[in-house]
């Protein structure tokens, strides 16, 4: 499969965009859905809300699928999905998560990590064209909606290891992430109010 170099990211990601029969894919790339959380504040299983009458975290694969090689969930198990353990445990917030989706794309020879979690929608469907490159990158205000290249696994399993180590802000600093800004609004749907509101919006 021959790469168009038009399609080149000029960031140096030269394996992460092809063109096929006129459309851009993003090959070479894991989709990482971060969904171990405990969801306190939501009160219940949290991806499991619906939305539609589709669970939340469905709706999150649906707009990452057709921009990844491979798509996993992190921290729990899912119909469907490949599932992922917490490295290197559970409960230790969502770089745990993003930790264990790090190593499981160097295992699989994949270039880097997309990654969301399941309570921010909508996931844009160009999230890949805009965040992928040879720098870590993220969505303004949303930090776990982000770009992670595979050469950061040794750097976050050191980070998990050292104290005050599970702040999303703290890793960006570390790994110097760049913000970019979101292409539309999205909405962090935290509680059961947040969902309805959202719900409510895009019904109108």
């Amino acid at each position: 499969m021959a790469v168009d170099p038009r399609d080149r990211h000029d960031s140096g990601c030269s394996l992460c965009r092809v063109r096929i029969e006129g459309r851009v894919e993003h090959l070479n790339i894991l989709g990482a859905i971060i969904a171990g959380g405990q969801a306190r504040r939501f009160g219940a299983d949290k991806a499991a809300a619906l939305l539609g009458g589709r669970c939340l975290l469905d709706h999150v694969a649906d707009a990452m699928r057709p921009q990844v090689e491979t798509l996993i969930v992190v921290g729990r198990d899912w119909p469907g999905l490949d599932t992922v353990a917490d490295r290197p445990a559970g409960a230790l917030g969502p770089l745990a998560g993003l930790n264990a989706a790090l190593h499981h794309a160097r295992i699989h020879g994949l270039e880097g990590v997309l990654s969301a979690g399941c309570d921010t929608l909508p996931v844009p469907v160009d999230l890949a064209a805009q965040l992928v490159g040879a720098q870590p990158a993220y969505l303004e205000g949303h930090f776990l909606i982000g770009w992670w290249p595979t050469s950061l696994a040794d750097l976050i399993d050191e980070h998990l290891g050292e104290d005050n180590n599970r702040s999303l802000r703290g890793w960006i600093a570390r790994c110097s992430a760049r913000a970019k800004p979101a292409p539309t609004a999205l909405y962090n749907l935290n509680t059961p109010a947040d969902l309805a509101r959202y719900e409510r919006m895009n019904a109108s």
